[in-house]
């Protein structure tokens, strides 16, 4: 099963379920050696909630709100229908650290597609 996904204008990701006979039904913790999960940022992420969850599709808790340096960024897990993890993370006004920082990391507002 393939699940195309379009990002703005941006990158195109196709994210897969494999069937083999010998395969591990658990899929692996993001901690895990092997373990990973894609994060997709959104500007509203209570609305991104809303509209999986209208979908039926299993978000793993609320939101919950970093702390420290990256405080500002709200972030939550949900499953795609064969169990891999992939993550909402939303900081609309930025991250506590970038008030005293002379480089940022990835900004979302600088890699947004051109509207012209």
């Amino acid at each position: 099963m393939t699940s195309p996904c379009t990002c703005a204008g941006g990158p195109n990701f196709e994210i897969f379920e494999y069937e083999a006979p010998d395969q591990s039904p658990r899929p692996p913790r993001n901690s895990d050696v092997g373990g990973h999960h894609l994060a997709f940022y959104v500007e509203d992420l209570d609305e991104a909630v809303a509209h999986l969850r209208g979908r039926g599709v299993r978000v793993l808790g609320e939101p919950t709100a970093s702390s420290g340096p990256s405080s500002g960024q709200r972030w939550v897990y949900f499953l795609t229908p064969w169990g891999m993890q992939l993550e909402l993370v939303s900081f609309p006004a930025g991250k506590a650290y970038e008030k005293d920082a002379p480089v940022r990391l990835w900004q979302p507002e600088l890699h947004a597609p051109s509207t012209r």
